[in-house]
């Protein structure tokens, strides 16, 4: 949230005068104003093109969360320790290890729009950066505590890039159990819970019904403010959740 607020206020542009001024002076108008200028396309249209752009970002990280967090399970989400239970291998995970990170970074793609350009970079490297950070500490968690299962998950799994290959070592091995198949660990038949999921990221939802719904005012302002109701939505579902959990 730290590295968001700080995108969209941006404070060193007040010594260093980066994003210029005005009502346009979002990464929005900015690249709308740019294309225009170049001859690419009216300013009309370029600021539909980048608005269907930011709809498109916010409506595929919200599916990515979403598929991901199903199959996680609202738990798991809740949990600030990481576990080491299993390989997940069902769902989006047999495709992409990562599919909540990628979600959020996409979804911001999205958010960037809204912010000024000097705070767009900022906050895409500094997610980027952040999120790398917690990836790398993971594998090496779930490598040392699930050994040659993670570790073959590994090799067939992109880390960040999805692949919708069916994986090259999914054959059936006669050394092995019924349901697994050699180098790749089989998926668990686990039953996604959508109910929990779109609740768990109702705030990825909120910006992508903001950019449906009110981008086409064409007001970075009034998206903004939707965004904010969208942040104090989900913080009050994330705070029912946590009083409805059972305690151990």
């Amino acid at each position: 949230m730290a590295i968001f607020v700080l995108g969209f206020w941006a404070p060193w542009d007040y010594a260093l005068h980066l994003d210029g001024a005005g009502p346009d002076a979002h990464v929005w108008g900015w690249l709308a104003a740019l294309i225009s200028k170049n001859g690419l396309m009216d300013i009309t249209s370029a600021f539909d093109a980048l608005l269907v752009l930011g709809i498109l970002c916010a409506g595929a990280g919200a599916v990515l969360r979403t598929w991901g967090s199903a199959y996680l399970g609202a738990e798991a989400m809740r949990d600030v320790e990481m576990r080491g239970d299993g390989v997940m291998a069902d769902g989006p995970y047999r495709h992409l290890r990562n599919p909540l990170y990628v979600g959020s970074w996409i979804n911001a793609l999205a958010l960037a729009l809204l912010m000024p350009p000097s705070g767009a970079v900022f906050t895409l490297a500094l997610l980027a950066g952040f999120q790398g950070r917690l990836i790398l500490g993971e594998e090496a968690f779930l490598s040392a505590k699930l050994g040659e299962a993670y570790t073959n998950y590994c090799a067939e799994v992109p880390r960040l890039v999805p692949t919708l290959r069916k994986p090259t070592s999914e054959k059936r091995d006669p050394s092995t159990s019924s349901g697994q198949v050699a180098g790749h660990p089989a998926a668990s038949g686990a039953r996604p819970r959508w109910g929990q999921a779109a609740l768990a990221e109702i705030f990825l939802w909120g910006v992508t019904a903001s950019f449906a719904v009110l981008g086409w005012q064409y007001n970075a302002h009034l998206l903004l403010r939707c965004v904010l109701v969208s942040l104090g939505v989900a913080l009050v579902v994330k705070g029912l959740a946590k009083q409805q959990r059972p305690v151990a």
